[in-house]
């Protein structure tokens, strides 16, 4: 059954900031389970999270997409931060915002990472008790090596941690956030340079709404983001959609080795970018957690 959904804007407490979200309401009026939607580093609701939010809904759960400080329409300086901490609080926010509502049956609320926030998304369950199921789509989930090769090696690393670290002394010092663009083809110092044509094409993920900038002191954050330890301290039943041409698939079969709760690996084809908004592949990936989510929040 896909059932008939309406949205409604929403604010939420995270730590002293409003955030903005969009709640993704089936039809009917029982308690619904819920689903925390989160998407890729730099990007705002109205982009993957939008995409998967809406699908859940279809589903008939009640889904919640928001953005995280700093981004998007919520409050928060600095702007355009990469806090994997920060991100990490608010999903719990979120969760807390997602149990206190009227129409959410507050025993049965899961959380849906896509790309960077399944870091995120993973590390918040493995400390939140409240979050009883956990599906993570073309995850993104890098360790330190990982990372030596993904950023150009040991030296390149060190050089944008030391950018960053400027950066933020500087910035503590009151003078302005340093910024490089998110996306580029032109500037080698973007956070991700090169033909990423879903950030660039205003028909797919360049909306309105996102913001082409990423905050240099952002680099020593996420750098040494790490969320592999958390694996073994979840207790949730997890699945994990992916594709071996996506993005550090390597990443994902760590992590699901690691986990200990009840857990599916499920490897499928395509880009890391058909799984935000192409639809076959989306329809693929969301049916999955779909199918993931009504078995375990029972």
């Amino acid at each position: 059954m896909t059932h008939t959904v309406r949205t409604e804007r929403v604010t939420f407490d995270s730590d002293g900031e409003t955030l903005v979200g969009t709640l993704y309401r089936p039809d009917g009026q029982d308690l619904r389970p819920a689903i925390v939607v989160t998407g890729s580093w730099t990007t705002v609701k109205e982009q993957m999270a939008a995409v998967y939010a809406r699908r859940m809904a279809e589903a008939g759960f009640l889904a919640l997409a928001f953005d995280f400080t700093g981004f998007g329409e919520s409050e928060g300086r600095p702007r355009q931060l990469e806090s994997p901490v920060r991100k990490i609080g608010d999903i719990r926010s979120a969760v807390t915002y997602l149990a206190r509502h009227p129409a959410v049956d507050s025993g049965r609320i899961g959380a849906l990472g896509v790309c960077a926030s399944s870091g995120y998304t993973a590390v918040n369950a493995a400390d939140d008790p409240r979050v009883r199921s956990l599906a993570l789509i073309a995850p993104w989930l890098h360790d330190a090596n990982l990372v030596r090769d993904i950023y150009g090696g040991a030296d390149e690393v060190q050089r944008k941690t030391a950018l960053g670290l400027d950066a933020l002394a500087r910035y503590e010092k009151g003078e302005a956030a340093q910024y490089v663009p998110a996306v580029s083809v032109t500037d080698p110092q973007a956070a991700m340079f090169g033909p990423f044509d879903y950030y660039l094409d205003e028909k797919r993920g360049a909306v309105p709404a996102w913001t082409n900038r990423f905050a240099v002191m952002s680099w020593p954050h996420w750098l040494t983001f790490d969320p592999h330890p958390a694996a073994a301290r979840i207790n949730v039943p997890t699945v994990l959609v992916h594709s071996r041409d996506g993005a550090i698939p390597q990443g994902a079969e760590k992590f699901f080795a690691a986990l200990a709760a009840p857990k599916r690996l499920v490897w499928t084809s395509g880009t890391q970018f058909d799984f935000y908004d192409q639809d076959a592949k989306v329809t693929e990936a969301a049916g999955l957690a779909t199918r993931h989510f009504t078995e375990t929040l029972t």
